[in-house]
């Protein structure tokens, strides 16, 4: 399924096959409409089932996400508008309490994801929501760094389940002429998440600060669980079961569910099976779990890909180059300063630009580039390169308003990373499990050297030249570029 053809699968609308024969499922060239948004050329049946899907699936997935990046932003937030000094934190401590957050986090991801195989994500989903929102509420209390260290372990754990177990429900619902664009807008919701927590920030800062005892910062994170909560028990009504799962969902009729089936029996995407020995032997020698030889030249390592993509963008600095300019000590450009507010709102445009090109490479690979993710993966990796060349080398206070628009370009080639992993959905369309175990063994293998690689290329205290950081990722582009 790496290279699926330029249609739509939808099931023949013209025939009316009887209950004992199936229905097959018929390809159909895609209109300009259909470019713009895929379900314009489906039946009306079959579209009403992908509206239903988009709203409950795609929409509890984007609000979860952009509620899970909310809250990693408004650590480093929180960092710079007091959490700092509240919790002593002035030496590695911001970088070894993500750390300890993505330990959390690689634990739980390959347990769950295939929890989901065996048990309705209907109820795993929600269940981990909830444990993640009363975690998230209980960071505002925290009296010590040490405390939250404990608090983000338990955060990341009931967070693992959640972004490889979406990726996985994308790829049993969606063909592949759907699924980039959703894993796309799936991902980017948790950008937005990035870019509100600025706003929230400030918002906190300048109207929650003091009230009911607690600092600006720590209502960040009453409000991120307050607003999780509700939406994890709308998880347990409204969240599908899986089409192939024996369970049909309460909001899809006999009619739709046996489509829903259909759909991905049309595409070869099999539903779950028996865990034996042959297949385990076979998932730990198949091609699939190792290597991407059929479609890249190189035989670039499957895992290694995502590793190194998730690895190899550069750590957001220009809060940290902002808040240098505060120093009363050795002020590097005497006279400039920049308040908190702007310290949390002018990195906002980085994440706005970037939101609008990963859009433009998700509905290109879905549409005039049939399906094909690759390009995308060679094509961020030069982006970056240049861009993380530019932020080590140019100067940091000469030119202020150019190092300005450089941070705001600089993630503009980030965004291969959720076509990877529906690429790992399409080539393991003929093994659940398997489809299962590598998108969480990815996105795991990345957040294992995320705890670790950290803690000595991008140091807090190094900020913000962070110069061997810079290097780090000049290093892995020209590694995802080979």
């Amino acid at each position: 399924m790496g290279r699926p053809e330029d249609h739509v699968y939808t099931v023949d609308a013209e025939s009316a096959p009887s209950e004992s024969e199936q229905q097959l499922v018929k390809p159909q060239k895609s209109s300009w409409k259909g470019l713009v948004w895929d379900t314009f050329d489906l039946p009306k049946d079959e579209r009403w089932l992908m509206f239903k899907l988009d709203a409950f699936v795609l929409t509890f997935a984007s609000i979860g996400y952009f509620l899970k990046n909310l809250d990693q932003t408004n650590v480093n937030n929180a960092f710079l508008s007091g959490m700092k000094e509240d919790l002593n934190m002035f030496g590695n401590e911001l970088v070894t309490s993500t750390s300890i957050w993505t330990v959390g986090y690689v634990i739980g991801q390959i347990p769950s994801n295939l929890l989901l195989t065996r048990v309705s994500p209907r109820w795993v989903i929600p269940s981990l929501e909830v444990g993640w929102g009363i975690a998230t509420i209980a960071t505002s209390s925290v009296k010590s760094y040490k405390a939250l260290y404990a608090l983000r372990f338990l955060v990341g754990l009931f967070e693992s389940g959640f972004y490889p177990g979406i990726h996985y429900m994308l790829g049993s619902w969606y063909t592949p002429k759907e699924i980039g664009k959703r894993a796309m807008i799936f991902w980017l919701s948790g950008s937005i998440g990035t870019l509100f927590s600025g706003f929230l920030q400030a918002a906190a800062y300048t109207n929650l600060n003091g009230v009911h005892g607690y600092e600006g910062w720590r209502w960040l994170f009453i409000i991120d669980g307050i607003i999780t909560l509700p939406l994890a028990v709308l998880g347990y009504f409204f969240f599908p079961n899986l089409p192939q799962g024996g369970v049909k969902t309460w909001w899809t009729t006999q009619k739709e569910h046996e489509l829903s089936i259909t759909r991905m029996e049309g595409i070869g995407r099999k539903g779950k099976a028996p865990w034996t020995r042959a297949k385990v032997k076979k998932i730990a020698t198949s091609w699939h779990t190792y290597l991407l030889r059929r479609y890249l030249p190189h035989g670039f390592l499957c895992t290694l890909c995502y590793v190194v993509w998730n690895n190899g963008g550069a750590q957001p600095a220009m809060g940290y180059w902002l808040k240098s300019f505060n120093n009363k000590t050795h002020p590097p450009v005497p006279g400039v300063t920049f308040t908190v507010a702007q310290i949390n709102n002018l990195p906002l445009p980085t994440t706005g630009i970037f939101v609008g090109m990963a859009l433009t490479w998700a509905w290109l690979s879905d549409g005039v580039l049939r399906g094909r993710r690759w390009p995308f993966i060679y094509l961020g990796a030069a982006i970056t390169l240049v861009m993380c060349v530019l932020m080590r080398q140019l100067p940091l206070y000469t030119n202020i308003e150019g190092r300005k628009i450089v941070y705001w370009l600089s993630n503009i080639g980030s965004g291969a990373g959720p076509l990877i992993l529906t690429w790992i959905n399409e080539i393991c369309s003929d093994d659940t499990e398997k489809r299962a175990l590598l998108i969480a063994m990815g996105n795991d293998l990345a957040y294992v050297v995320q705890a670790v690689a950290p803690n000595f290329v991008w140091k807090t205290t190094a900020f913000p030249a962070a110069r061997s950081g810079y290097l780090w990722s000049i290093v892995l582009q020209i590694l995802l570029g080979e």
